[in-house]
């Protein structure tokens, strides 16, 4: 089998009506592109109708590739087992509930040849403005001086990674937050730039300004944080458990 020039990897959890209409907008925009490309769709502990949605998907569409955990395990576990699976030379992430714009995707990548992390800027927030927006300002600014890593908005889900970067994390649960900081040891060519950031259409966002909080408690260990992502020795068993996956053999 041919491996495919790129890799979407997107986590979803209870977005049952998103997952037509998202992987619509990525198969019309990915065709534009010419290159060959693979989705893996991961089913993070759905409590709806995702799985079925995206085992329909899957069955119509070669390209797709659906993991399933036997429980909700979090974003990073999600990202870490398509990380795991995936085989293009760049992987792009984005989120599952159709905020990210897929029209963003060509100019990342096109930029992403030129860098190793390519990072999304919500610079026009669709969302709160107290309780997202401001604390989000707050703690990019901490993790930029803490990291040496200054964007925006880490918090963006829609990034573009060179594969020999970020398949050799090793991810703890919450560390999906400070990926581009993670990966900038290993390849430091690291861009941001503004993308298009849209209201949610369907289902409940699954945010709370517990994870703010959070980013602020992590900061304190961080570096060592950093350190250990890169340490070959250390133990990420346990991170997720897969109870289906599938994908069309070739």
């Amino acid at each position: 089998m041919v491996d495919p020039d790129i890799s979407i990897v997107i986590p979803l959890r209870d977005e049952e009506l998103n997952v037509v209409p998202l992987h619509d907008e990525l198969t019309g925009v990915l065709a534009q592109l010419g290159v060959s490309y693979e989705m893996i769709l991961i089913d993070d502990g759905s409590a709806d109708g995702t799985f079925a949605r995206l085992a329909d998907v899957q069955a119509a569409d070669a390209r797709v590739k659906v993991i399933r955990f036997t429980r909700n395990f979090g974003q990073t576990a999600a990202f870490a087992a398509g990380f795991d699976k995936a085989r293009g030379q760049f992987i792009v992430t984005l989120d599952g509930d159709l905020q990210n714009d897929p029209r963003d995707i060509p100019g990342m990548l096109a930029l992403a040849r030129r860098k190793d992390i390519v990072s999304g800027w919500r610079k026009r927030r669709q969302d709160n403005l107290l309780t997202r927006h401001v604390p989000s300002i707050v703690a990019n600014w901490f993790l930029g001086i803490v990291s040496g890593v200054r964007l925006h908005d880490n918090g963006c889900s829609l990034k573009v990674y060179r594969a020999s970067v970020v398949k050799r994390l090793k991810l703890r649960p919450g560390m999906h937050r400070y990926l581009p900081a993670l990966a900038s040891q290993l390849g430091g060519r690291v861009a941001e730039v503004e993308v298009n950031h849209r209201p949610r259409r369907h289902g409940r966002s699954k945010y709370s300004l517990t994870r703010t909080f959070r980013v602020i408690a992590d900061l304190a260990q961080l570096r060592r944080l950093m350190r250990e992502s890169i340490d070959p020795r250390t133990d990420t068993s346990g991170l997720y458990e897969i109870a289906e996956v599938r994908e069309t053999a070739g």
